[in-house]
């Protein structure tokens, strides 16, 4: 396969995960024809210097791609900021890109599912967003791959003619969207996606995705999954930046070396009801748990099984 697309990776503080991620990358097919960038942040206190040190030291030493470039930063960009920048600078030379961040673990055909799927669909102008995870939904009667209006970052790719649409306006935003684009944003209500963007406004927090995915729906573009991630997040442990400790999301990594790419130019919709099915079984589930937390208090006994 001729002209791979470059791998962007993004490193912090964390050790552990970044060799775990490193390591099944290095065992990926495509790893030594591959450019790999890594962005190291710099610390944000003097807390974490040691292990910010210690990552930097650490990705020296990687070989087993066809080039390695580390950038690192002299001032603390914060995660949003370092992805957007360096997604940023290196699609708008390589006209295409792959993402990961430092705790996401990949199948060895990760990276020939994203670079198949970024030359199949470079020219359907419909389809904007790559990615390599998908929810641990029930896969009867799905293809190897699906469209839908949603965007995951758990390992992504992109071309630069949609990546040049990224905007992260939060007063636009807000004002642009209707109560129906909010619900359709939502997943009709599922879950709320749309929070995300109120919380950046009230400088709760600070991210990126939300606004890719704001961008992509705008010009309601389409996101490709596969049916079976590429891709597991070892990063609901607690250390990630916006990442609680959660099970919810645990998935097991596809071995499937050959993927059906071709599907219908629309969003599927049993795969859309699938994935709105999961979001209200988690919802469920989480209200089973403090039901039953609080029952137990008085009783000793669960009240919902």
């Amino acid at each position: 396969m001729d002209n791979l697309a470059p791998i962007v990776l993004f490193v912090y503080n964390r050790l552990w995960h970044t060799r775990q991620t490193i390591e099944a990358l290095q065992k990926n097919e495509l790893a030594d024809k591959s450019e790999l960038f890594i962005y190291s942040d710099a610390p944000n206190s003097k807390a974490i210097e040691f292990d910010v040190e210690m990552v930097r030291k650490y990705i020296k030493s990687i070989d087993g791609f066809k080039k390695v470039t580390i950038i690192k930063r002299e001032n603390n960009f914060g995660l949003a900021k370092n992805i957007t920048d360096g997604v940023s600078d290196i699609v708008k030379r390589y006209k295409k890109v792959i993402v990961l961040e430092d705790d996401l673990v990949t199948s060895r055909y990760f990276l020939k599912f994203m670079n198949n799927a970024l030359e199949f669909y470079e020219n359907e102008k419909k389809v904007w967003h790559v990615s390599g995870w998908n929810y641990p939904v029930d896969k009867d009667g799905l293809d190897d791959v699906f469209l839908w209006r949603f965007m995951n970052c758990w390992g992504w790719a992109t071309w630069v003619d949609r990546w040049n649409y990224f905007e992260k306006d939060i007063e636009k935003t807000i004002k642009e969207f209707k109560k129906e684009d909010i619900k359709r944003f939502n997943l009709d209500n599922s879950e709320d996606f749309f929070k995300q963007v109120i919380l950046n406004k009230e400088k709760k927090i600070d991210t990126w995705a939300v606004f890719w995915y704001v961008s992509i729906f705008k010009k309601d573009g389409l996101c490709l999954n596969p049916l079976e991630s590429f891709v597991e997040n070892i990063g609901h442990d607690g250390s990630g930046v916006h990442c609680l400790k959660n099970e919810d999301y645990r998935v097991g990594l596809s071995q499937k070396d050959i993927i059906n790419l071709r599907v219908k130019i629309e969003e599927n919709s049993l795969a859309l009801e699938k994935i709105k099915f999961f979001f209200k079984s988690k919802k469920r589930t989480f209200f089973t748990r403090v039901i039953n937390k609080l029952f137990r208090t008085l009783t000793g006994k669960n009240i919902i099984k």
